[in-house]
């Protein structure tokens, strides 16, 4: 019974939206007459959305096999916490939860923008449009609610890489930053199907693009934090595809960010500002299209089926198709200032888009150039981390240069002193990464020197400008998380070490810093798995912290798993990972120094304490930026 209402529950919202879609238009461009609201509708739908997510939830929590979805994604033994998680595990729940997501995101905006006013209906229709698309696409080719062919009385459980604390907050992070992206288009094309084209849909929007860069950077930062700990290889991005996936739209949501404050505050870029709206949530489209169509290869991938990736890329295409004809039929009406000078933070913003830019050009060519070189029948090629950090690297020094500078400019002109004291304040970042290279200082490359240089730029010029404005603001927070993260990343590249060593109870392995002895093995029963588990213990001066990594059988899958053991440090973590067996006793150690990898995570969580703080701020603040009313 509730499987049936959570499937009523989903054709209501694909019939309502599409119904209710088409009338508005027929009635706002057809007979010319003033639509109907579609406030009420879009928290209708957003209410029952969520039902039908949370019966699909009750599914699993009840071990109701007979419905195929939860049959592949679920099995009696599994913890409460995964069948819950395993409702957005697979391809069909998952769809269900994009879904959920839009009618959400609409939702909210007819809450929080309550007005009968013509754009904001523009806005909640194009929302429909898409709440409508993505229902009948889960609904035809990707229906969570369908029955199994035959009864069964247990599950297949959960794929083991998914059992994870990640799969519960991971993917809902990224399908907010994802979808939330929807919102910002739906704002920018509805202020292009005004008869004067409505400007205020910058500062209407802008709340919306910093919530689903929030939710995104979170999302990428969780998964990359998953990927650290569940997979057992010790690294923290490996320029995967789907890894790659996320990054795209992150890349050019970040350039919409500055995009729209350029828009908002000086009007200039604000033809770029709509094009990075249509890009950006069209690349989001793009990476559910490569992790379900079967494209790439990826341990991340899981869903192979070419028929429901390319329904996917059609909509990303008519998307596309509809956005740009819309943009330049209109094109004409999208005036912005110029920038006069170069010695500006005018300039200095229009650098950081095209800078963005370049960087999302560098990931998509590396991730779809290997695809289309073998389509083309051309051989197989593969295009590695050595391509990306190449590129990427010099990407990255070039934006701390950047954004050290931006405290000391003025919007439209620089001026004397100010540039001097930036000048000098650069010179002497740049001497401290030179000596700290020269005296070879902790083996420091060039690059890594050049990196602690500018991040001390960056991190010195905006503490400047956090204490003249005596606040913390988004840019500021954004600007010091890269630095630090951007130090840990090349402090992680040059600076780990791996030792693989044998090792049965009474092996002692030396580090340069301690000893780490393997005590016991212990057998240990799980849930849904049996293990065998390496105790040890990592000696260093006169503490000594114990590490426990795991070998997991999974029977109902018929996996075997490695569960690492870490132990942090703010300088680095300690990576162990207990390997095959070699003989009675015995078992191959993989032993990983992963140098300052919590800088990398606490940069992150910077940069999103930021972009949090600037929505409480626009919150408490909302009668300093246009209203609704205005519009």
């Amino acid at each position: 019974m509730f499987g049936e209402i959570g499937h009523f529950a989903l054709v209501w919202i694909a019939i309502s939206s599409s119904i209710s879609s088409t009338l508005y238009a027929w009635q706002k461009w057809h007979i010319r007459q003033r639509p109907f609201s579609l406030s009420f509708l879009a928290k209708l739908n957003g209410a029952v959305a969520l039902l039908s997510l949370v019966l699909l939830a009750y599914l699993f929590i009840s071990d109701q096999f007979h419905f195929q979805y939860v049959a592949s994604h679920s099995n009696s033994a599994l913890p409460l916490a995964f069948k819950i998680a395993a409702v957005w595990g697979g391809h069909e729940g998952s769809m269900l939860f994009w879904v959920f997501t839009l009618a959400l995101w609409s939702a909210f905006i007819s809450c929080l923008h309550r007005t009968k006013k013509a754009y904001l209906q523009d806005v909640l229709w194009i929302m429909g449009l898409f709440v409508g698309v993505f229902a009948w696409f889960t609904l035809v080719t990707s229906n969570p609610f369908t029955y199994s062919q035959v009864w069964l009385e247990q599950g297949r459980d959960l794929n083991p890489m998914l059992q994870d604390v990640g799969l519960i907050f991971h993917p809902p992070l990224l399908y907010l930053g994802y979808i939330g992206f929807s919102t910002v288009l739906a704002f920018a094309l509805a202020a292009l199907m005004q008869p004067q084209i409505n400007q205020h849909w910058v500062a209407l929007a802008r709340p919306w693009a910093v919530s689903a860069w929030a939710f995104l950077t979170l999302g990428i930062l969780v998964g990359a934090w998953w990927a650290y700990n569940e997979l057992g290889w010790g690294g923290w991005w490996f320029w995967d595809p789907v890894e790659n996936a996320s990054l795209l739209p992150w890349l050019t949501g970040t350039a919409l960010l500055h995009a729209l404050v350029a828009a908002n505050h000086q009007q200039q870029q604000r033809f770029c500002a709509l094009v990075l709206a249509l890009v950006t949530f069209s690349l989001s489209i793009l990476g559910t299209f490569i992790v379900r169509s079967g494209v790439l290869t990826s341990v991340h991938a899981f869903a192979v089926d070419p028929g429901k990736g390319i329904t996917l890329l059609a909509i990303m295409v008519v998307t596309l198709i509809a956005g740009f004809s819309l943009l330049f039929m209109r094109a004409e009406q999208i005036i912005s200032r110029p920038i006069v000078s170069i010695v500006s933070r005018n300039y200095l913003t229009l650098s950081a888009v095209g800078l963005l830019i370049v960087a999302s050009f560098t990931v998509f060519l590396g991730s779809f150039y290997p695809m289309l070189y073998e389509l083309f029948g051309l051989g197989a090629i593969s295009v590695g981390a050595p391509y990306f950090n190449t590129l990427f690297t010099p990407l990255t020094l070039i934006a701390l240069s950047l954004m050290g500078a931006v405290p000391f400019l003025k919007w439209q002109h620089g001026n004397y002193f100010s540039t001097i004291k930036m000048a000098a304040l650069f010179a002497v970042c740049l001497s401290i990464g030179a000596l700290l290279y020269w005296f070879q200082v902790a083996n420091f490359s060039l690059s890594v020197a050049l990196t602690w240089g500018l991040a001390i730029w960056v991190l010195g010029s905006h503490s400047l400008l956090a204490l003249r404005q005596t606040r913390l603001s988004f840019m500021v927070a954004a600007h010091i998380g890269l630095a630090i993260s951007a130090v840990g990343a090349m402090m992680h590249a040059e600076h780990s070490f791996e030792l693989n060593r044998k090792m049965s109870p009474g092996s002692v392995v030396e580090l340069t810093d301690g000893q780490i002895n393997y005590q016991r093995t212990d057998w240990v029963i799980g849930p849904n798995y049996t293990a065998e588990r390496a105790v040890l213990t990592l000696q260093q001066a006169n503490k000594s912290y114990q590490l426990t990594p795991e070998r997991r059988h999974y029977p109902v899958r018929v996996m075997n798993m490695s569960e690492p053991a870490i132990q942090t440090f703010w300088h680095g973590d300690y990576y162990i990972t207990l390997g095959s067996k070699v003989d009675t006793h015995s078992y191959a150690v993989k032993i990983q120094y992963k140098s300052y990898m919590s800088w990398i995570w606490g940069g992150a969580i910077v940069a999103i304490l930021g972009a949090l703080m600037s929505l409480v701020k626009w919150q408490v603040s909302r009668g300093r930026y246009v209203t609704v009313e205005q519009v």
